[in-house]
């Protein structure tokens, strides 16, 4: 049988040694982990900060394109004045109702004609006040208020009335007589009807803007005018001579004052934004 030789016993020394190598060694490793994990921890933490310093700097670059609220409508104006006249108005004779008694009652003394009817501090009454020119034509198939105009006491009331293209007018008798309704018109159709007491109104409504004398062929007195626009800008003044047009856009506008005996007045005038402006009206008349 054969043994082999034992293997010769390791040095003290050499033992030491290579314990203190591997000790060195582990060491080593260990920091050299620690420092790769730090390095790493570094490197994630500083790289998800900086996108998000990044997307936050890009989104704050990224233009607001938000829709703005809406604006501000821009608040229109409005022109406020007085008519009156200087001189001496012409003179009228009282209507003469004794061979229609039934409209005469309505009256405690003959009336005067409506031509030309005056106020105090030198008013002026039934002048149509409007915008004749820098105001856009507006739709008529808007307008749904009726205008209605009246026959009582065998007269026209009121005397002047100012309408819109496309505007119902609905003339009413309310006397127990018949009338007739004749408006006499130039740019639009022209016709005559008669209205006995009771029946419905009579529907009037043009498309062509004029200025049309109504009357009716019963009474010679009764007469009336009917001034039909292509807008809204329009005003009749009252028995103190006040007229209003409200509603007006920025802009330079004509104001034209008519009166159907004294003839026309015209003004110009710029109206800005909210603006509210008096604009006042003298006629010179004489008797003649």
């Amino acid at each position: 049988m054969q043994f082999s030789a034992p293997s010769a016993p390791v040095p003290r020394e050499a033992t030491v040694a290579t314990l203190t190598h591997l000790q060195s060694f582990s060491a080593l490793f260990v920091c050299l982990t620690v420092g790769f994990l730090s390095a790493f921890v570094f490197s994630v933490t500083h790289s998800g900060s900086f996108q998000v310093r990044n997307a936050n700097a890009m989104l704050s670059a990224v233009p607001n394109t938000t829709s703005p609220g809406p604006m501000s409508p821009v608040s229109n104006g409005t022109i406020t004045g007085k008519v009156t006249y200087e001189g001496t108005p012409k003179k009228y004779k009282a209507i003469d109702m004794s061979a229609e008694p039934n409209c005469a009652k309505f009256y405690s003394s003959s009336p005067m004609p409506e031509v030309s009817v005056t106020g105090p501090q030198n008013s002026l009454q039934n002048v149509i006040v409007f915008i004749s020119q820098g105001a856009p034509d507006e739709n008529a198939s808007n307008q749904s208020q009726v205008i209605h105009l009246n026959q009582r006491g065998c007269r026209y009331t009121p005397h002047v009335t100012s309408v819109q293209t496309g505007q119902e007018v609905w003339v009413q008798n309310d006397d127990v007589v018949t009338h007739s309704v004749h408006p006499m018109a130039h740019m639009n159709a022209e016709w005559n009807r008669s209205q006995p007491p009771g029946t419905p109104p009579v529907v009037i409504r043009y498309d062509q803007p004029e200025f049309i004398k109504v009357k009716c062929e019963l009474h010679s007195w009764m007469r009336g005018v009917l001034a039909v626009f292509k807008n809204s800008h329009h005003s009749v003044t009252d028995n103190t001579g006040a007229f209003s047009l409200p509603d007006l856009p920025p802009g330079n506008y004509t104001v034209t004052a008519w009166h159907e005996l004294y003839g026309t007045q015209v003004q110009q005038i710029t109206m800005t934004a909210g603006d509210k402006k008096d604009l006042d009206f003298v006629f010179h008349v004489t008797p003649y």
